[in-house]
C-alpha cells in the first residue's frame, strides 16, 4: 500500500491531473459528448440515444442486461435512456424468453430516427477525423477499446 503524503502541494496536484487516466478519459468523454449531441441535435436525439438505438439495431432484440454490458452503462442509467426512447416510440420492452428478463427491440420508429441522425453523425465524426487524421482516429478508437477490455 502506498504511504500516505504529508502534504500536498499544488505542482503534485498538477501532476495528477496531468497524467490520471481515469481523469482526462472523463473530460475528454464529457466534451466529445457535448460536440455529439450538438450535431445530433436536430434528428432529436442525444449521442446516449442514438447509441442506444444503433447497438439495439445491430444486435437486437437483446436483454437490457445485455444492452448495458455492451454500452457500459449502470442499468439505472439504462432504464432512464430506455423510458424516454419508449416514449417516443423507438424502442419497444417486452418480457424475454425468461419471464424475469425483459428485452429491447428497435421500432420502425426508432429505425427512422436512426436513418435521420445518421447524417448529422457523419458530419460530426467528419469533423472528429478532420481533427485528428483518420489514421490518429483509428489508433485512438482501438485503445480505447482496449481500455474498456482492461477495465473489466
Amino acid at each position: 500500500m502506498a504511504e500516505t503524503p504529508k502534504t500536498l502541494n499544488d505542482a503534485r496536484c498538477r501532476e495528477i491531473a496531468r497524467s490520471c487516466a481515469c481523469y482526462n478519459l472523463r473530460r475528454a468523454a464529457r466534451s466529445i459528448t457535448r460536440l455529439y449531441d450538438d450535431f445530433l441535435r436536430p434528428s432529436g436525439l442525444k449521442n446516449t440515444q442514438f447509441s442506444v438505438l444503433m447497438t439495439t439495431k445491430m444486435l437486437g432484440p437483446l436483454t437490457i442486461t445485455k444492452l448495458a454490458d455492451l454500452t457500459v452503462t449502470e442499468r439505472t442509467t439504462l432504464t432512464r435512456n430506455l423510458t424516454i426512447l419508449e416514449k417516443k416510440g423507438y424502442i419497444r420492452i417486452e418480457p424475454g424468453l425468461d419471464r424475469r428478463e425483459r428485452q429491447v427491440a428497435l421500432t420502425e420508429a426508432g429505425l427512422e430516427a436512426l436513418v435521420k441522425a445518421i447524417p448529422l453523425w457523419e458530419m460530426v465524426q467528419e469533423h472528429v477525423e478532420n481533427g485528428l487524421g483518420q489514421e490518429r482516429l483509428i489508433s485512438f478508437v482501438k485503445e480505447l477499446r482496449e481500455i474498456v477490455a482492461l477495465t473489466r
